[in-house]
């Protein structure tokens, strides 16, 4: 026999390298196909939609805030509080005040400049945390 697998008396011990080979391809097949599953998983997130729940209303109209990329906070012309500001107290006083004049269902945008730091931009989402603001999303 070619290889010599056999001793002296012609018995044919056990071979350990092809059960090696063949759990090594085992492995490396169970691996392949573990690595191809692909797990569906759901976010939790409300998609702003064009219905309105209950009664029809006026259309939403959306608070906009523009942030400068030397971090001045201004809306509609209105600048609010200075660009060192940390707290932006005029800004959450004017969010809470449109919460309490028409309700959390107008939106608020954030539009910074590419150029704001994003120190900036959590400044200004901070401030809307503590107006209560639930309807958020950026520009």
């Amino acid at each position: 026999m070619a290889g010599g697998g056999t001793n002296e008396d012609g018995d044919v011990g056990f071979q350990i390298a092809p059960m090696v080979d063949v759990v090594f391809v085992l492995l490396l097949f169970f691996m392949a196909s573990a690595g191809s599953q692909v797990i569906p998983k759901e976010l939790s997130i409300n998609l702003p939609s064009g219905q309105t729940a209950g009664k029809p209303g006026p259309p939403a109209t959306p608070f906009i805030i523009d942030i400068s990329p030397l971090g001045a906070v201004s809306s509609s012309g209105q600048v609010y509080d200075t660009p060192t500001s940390r707290d932006l107290p005029s800004l959450r006083d004017k969010l809470k005040g449109n919460i309490e004049k028409f309700g959390d269902k107008d939106p608020v945008i954030i539009r910074p400049d590419p150029k704001t730091k994003q120190e900036r931009i959590i400044d200004v989402l901070n401030s809307a945390a503590a107006a209560g603001v639930k309807n958020l999303t950026f520009s």
